[in-house]
């Protein structure tokens, strides 16, 4: 079923707090530390205190559950707690869910965070190494035998198809990696700070799986990232400008698979994606002009491209143009690429920033931020903006 009208959650809750640990290769400490660190963080941004929690939404993949952080940052009684599979692509839809407590009256104050050792512990580009047995899992028992075992090889596959598609090179890719390094080189929180690349020397990097080479994939982090969630008309009291959750959206396509969706009639777009731009768009009543800054998940740069084509910046084939003219701002953080692979939160803190106009790579008169969730797998997007 194609979805063809609006929802009523726009305008309800409003992104409050925003807090973080720093991003690293080795945090030195459990990933429960990293997020009740984040947690506070969080709310001392927002001026709440732990008490004045009675939600949390985080990720399956996470290992400290909402019982566990709650009593581990201080917080008391939960009245809503919940989470949201498929990796990166839970992202925005954690916020989503917050805002539909908060919407509903479920739950007051909602803290969405996610933390882990990334890098210095599971390393989730190492691919699939052990899998338990499960109908999810038997997909990818018809591309593990031939080789495709990390994300990268995966990915490749669409990106592959794309370049054929519309007769591109690979070298279109970097045009992604270019903005995002030049941004994080502004940014003292990216680990890339002070360190931007040319397109020459995107080319030269190693190949990973043809067509990706090093500098087209994200880098591997550890940390923590917490976002407040509460109702538009208590966040308006709080310590910091509120960003108000103008449209929030899930989205999953038909033949989708995690990652490995090769029996699509077409692999050179990202039908999920357009499932959950169309929600976007229908609910705020907003079009990509109205798009101040754009933060599109960015594990891999080819999908980065096929998004933009997906919410309809430019036409199929013409987003990698589009990222070299710089018509929009894009992970004005530096992106997964660039900052840290925090899968997709600290982006949607910098669309907050964005909004309130505290970013360290501010966009003059910014009032609206499109925010994606992973790609590949069922996803999630929001729009943010100003108060009134």
């Amino acid at each position: 079923m194609t979805r063809s009208r609006p929802d009523s959650l726009g305008g309800k809750a409003a992104i409050a707090g925003i807090g973080a640990t720093e991003f690293s290769k080795n945090s030195g400490r459990s990933e429960l530390k990293l997020a009740v660190e984040a947690v506070h963080a969080a709310l001392d941004d927002a001026g709440l205190a732990p008490g004045d929690v009675d939600g949390l939404v985080t990720f399956t993949m996470d290992t400290s559950p909402e019982i566990t952080v709650a009593q581990a940052a201080g917080i008391g009684e939960l009245s809503f707690f919940s989470r949201i599979h498929y990796g990166g692509g839970a992202a925005c839809a954690t916020v989503q869910q917050a805002a539909l407590a908060v919407a509903a009256g479920v739950a007051d104050v909602v803290v969405c965070y996610r933390a882990f050792n990334e890098r210095s512990g599971r390393r989730f580009g190492s691919g699939v190494q052990h899998r338990e047995p499960s109908a999810e899992g038997a997909a990818l028992g018809w591309a593990l035998p031939f080789g495709l075992l990390t994300p990268a090889s995966w990915v490749a596959m669409a990106a592959r198809r794309y370049l054929h598609t519309y007769g591109l090179p690979p070298e279109v890719f970097g045009h992604v990696a270019v903005v995002d390094r030049r941004y994080a080189a502004r940014n003292p929180a990216a680990y890339f700070y002070e360190k931007p690349i040319t397109l020459a020397e995107h080319a030269a990097s190693r190949w990973i799986v043809e067509p990706l080479r090093l500098l087209d994939c994200c880098q591997e982090t550890d940390g923590g990232q917490a976002i407040v969630v509460t109702s538009a008309e208590r966040a308006r009291d709080l310590r910091r400008p509120p960003a108000v959750i103008v449209a929030a959206a899930q989205g999953a396509g038909r033949a989708q698979e995690q990652m490995t969706s090769f029996y699509r009639d077409d692999l050179s777009g990202l039908p999920e994606m357009s499932v959950v731009a169309r929600q976007l768009w229908q609910t705020s009543g907003l079009r990509p002009s109205d798009i101040d800054v754009g933060i599109l998940y960015d594990h891999f740069t080819p999908f980065v491209l096929m998004q933009l084509e997906e919410f309809g910046f430019c036409d199929p084939g013409e987003a990698a143009a589009f990222v070299a003219e710089d018509v929009l701002p894009l992970n004005t953080h530096g992106g997964q690429l660039g900052e840290a692979y925090l899968h997709g939160m600290n982006g949607i803190a910098e669309a907050v920033r964005q909004v309130r106009g505290t970013s360290v790579n501010q966009i003059s008169g910014a009032a609206t931020t499109l925010v994606t969730a992973g790609t590949g797998v069922p996803t999630s997007g929001l729009i943010l903006g100003t108060d009134g």
